[in-house]
């Protein structure tokens, strides 16, 4: 039993994260103002889309230099600032479009907004992982398939609106929609008290440490320690790697599903439209299965699937079981981000955990520009996906041996620290 009772209900305190995760998703539903704003306003394709790319690396960036703040306000303060600067990047977004200044575009919706993506995404998962020590994976995975999900209900919604009363008021009615859901959902976030351990979990010295702690072996780091050492870029690399490849696909699924499959363009459409479902739900699956099977060995996985997946595409005839390929690939991105908190603070500990989350998630935000540039260059020079994905492949054999080192690092580093004379688990 716990030690303490708690004032909060953890179980809220995880809906609380969907609902901020769920509304800063919606960048995944992105595409919907593509054509209108082409179409209103005489934006080329081209900006439309910096303005995306702008949210994603100014998300990456946010989330690196603002997890220390979070660390030192707290999740309710933090989740709340996200409110205000995401509410207000997609108001502001709406003016720009009645003013028809792009430029404007690019800071609301980029800069302004791209903030409240960073705050928010990392604001309630340290959190999180205190009120779930039993349940690390389920947990972040729960919050971040909301993030994964949020296209799902943004999609039609915006749609919907768009049609009715255009472009503008859409972003101006979504962002007073996301403040509302991102403020309620701050306003319950708030960490455990101290001292305090879940129903069914003993109170004992063992599992108080546990639920701090990092794995046996592997020393607890600050923040600033932890991106100095050695298993933080190797975690760097794997979720760079792992999104690069999912990215890629995100990008050019509609495309790769006509050109090697012979989809039409309808069918191809059809079938993207479905890839949120897996986006979403790979993170809670594997992020669920991450508790049982152990972090390490569920990434190892990720890298199998995929170096399997990215050789059979090309060859593959079939427009159904190529898209099969792709959804089980996506479950693969989207586990890579439910996966990561848990493994973070099962190789760091969990006192600084948002902040060093914040800096693994610069891999996202530099991946979200090598994925699909790599497509581009290489389908420009071939005509054909067939090289990026094997190119791709490539990459992904290098993140599975990084996993395999990783790995023997971690069980190095457990060795050492049951000897006396023990100093570097201490060290890295």
């Amino acid at each position: 039993m716990s030690t303490k009772d708690a004032n909060k209900n953890r179980w809220l305190i995880a809906a609380s994260a969907v609902a901020i995760h769920v509304s800063i998703g919606s960048i995944y539903a992105y595409s919907i103002y593509q054509i209108p704003l082409n179409e209103a306003q005489g934006w080329s394709t081209g900006s439309v889309t910096t303005a995306f790319s702008i949210a994603i690396f100014v998300l990456g960036i946010t989330a690196a230099f603002l997890g220390s703040y979070v660390e030192k306000y707290g999740p309710r303060a933090s989740g709340l600032a996200a409110a205000v600067l995401y509410g207000l990047g997609m108001v502001g977004s709406g003016a720009s479009v009645l003013l028809g200044s792009l430029p404007l575009f690019l800071v609301t919706f980029g800069v302004v907004g791209g903030m409240g993506l960073g705050l928010g995404y990392i604001s309630p998962i340290g959190t999180l992982v205190e009120w779930f020590p039993d349940r690390r994976g389920m947990a972040t995975g729960l919050a971040v398939m909301g993030f994964g999900a949020g296209a799902l209900l943004t999609g039609p919604l915006g749609n919907f609106l768009i049609q009715g009363y255009g472009v503008a008021t859409t972003f101006f009615a979504l962002g007073v929609l996301y403040f509302v859901l991102m403020t309620a959902g701050a306003s319950y976030l708030a960490k455990p008290p101290d001292g305090w351990l879940p129903a069914g979990m003993e109170d004992t010295p063992e599992n108080q440490e546990e639920a701090r702690s990092a794995l046996s072996g592997l020393t607890n780091l600050t923040a600033t320690e932890a991106r100095t050492s050695l298993r933080f870029w190797m975690v760097w690399l794997i979720i760079f790697i792992n999104v690069s490849a999912g990215i890629m696909l995100l990008a050019f699924a509609s495309p790769m599903l006509q050109q090697i499959a012979g989809a039409n363009a309808t069918t191809a459409a059809f079938i993207t439209g479905y890839i949120g479902i897996f986006n979403g739900g790979g993170r809670i699956v594997w992020a669920t299965l991450s508790d049982y099977i152990g972090r390490t060995t569920t990434y190892a996985a990720f890298f199998v699937i995929q170096i399997v997946a990215f050789f059979v595409m090309p060859q593959v005839a079939g427009v159904w079981l190529l898209a099969g390929l792709i959804f089980l690939v996506i479950t693969c991105y989207g586990g890579g981000f439910s996966c990561l908190p848990a493994y973070l603070s099962d190789l760091f500990g969990t006192a600084e955990v948002s902040a060093i989350h914040g800096y693994a998630l610069t891999a996202w935000g530099f991946a979200g520009v090598a994925g699909p540039q790599l497509a581009s260059t290489i389908l420009e020079s071939t005509g054909s996906y067939t090289s990026a994905l094997y190119v791709m492949n490539g990459a992904l054999v290098v993140g599975l041996v990084t996993v395999g080192v990783l790995r023997w690092r971690i069980g190095k580093l457990q060795s050492a620290s049951r000897t006396p004379s023990a100093t570097e688990a201490a060290t890295d």
